[in-house]
């Protein structure tokens, strides 16, 4: 009797944890993105500053932040490449506009100064290093993320040939801007 107690509570301990690791809609979570499965990481925000940029064409003006995890900031710091497994980068880019209220403060020390600050979010970017689970992407999982969810699946295709030209620095563009 006490076998047949313990099989049932066996089975039943295998049955809700597979019951609660597999998505209840049966597709992949919705929060990841297509492809290789990358998600928002929590917490980034607290994350160290490794960089920050401005990208302007003529169809595009940004402001653009990159953040670290202690992995990736010790590698930048170390000049570790390539950065090891754990590694997330996080880029979050804006619009940029100009800021009349700074301008107005710097015309007396500056004058003809002019000041631009972050407009409205564009989207935010996640590179996250595992060698093994992305091996046919230079070690490299990608995310590309607008208002919290995913782009899709023909964006994501195009992340790592994006970043081929940065093979050299393990295909991460960035570098360490030390203060």
């Amino acid at each position: 009797m006490k076998r047949i107690v313990l099989m049932m509570v066996a089975v039943t301990a295998v049955v809700a944890t597979v019951a609660s690791s597999s998505p209840v809609s049966g597709r992949m979570d919705e929060a990841a993105s297509p492809i290789y499965g990358v998600t928002i990481p929590p917490g980034y925000r607290d994350w160290k500053m490794i960089a920050v940029a401005q990208l302007k064409t003529d169809k595009v003006d940004q402001l653009r932040a990159q953040l670290g995890n202690e992995i990736a900031i010790k590698a930048y710091k170390e000049g570790t490449i390539p950065f090891p497994d754990g590694s997330i980068i996080v880029a979050l880019h804006w619009t940029r506009v100009a800021s009349e209220d700074n301008d107005k403060v710097l015309a007396g020390p500056f004058p003809g100064a002019q000041s631009f600050v972050v407009g409205s979010p564009v989207n935010m970017q996640v590179m996250v290093k595992d060698s093994k689970k992305y091996a046919a992407t230079g070690g490299w999982g990608f995310g590309d993320f607008k208002d919290g969810k995913p782009a899709d699946e023909a964006m994501h295709k195009a992340c790592f040939s994006c970043h081929e030209p940065a093979k050299d620095r393990d295909f991460v563009f960035t570098r360490y801007a030390p203060f």
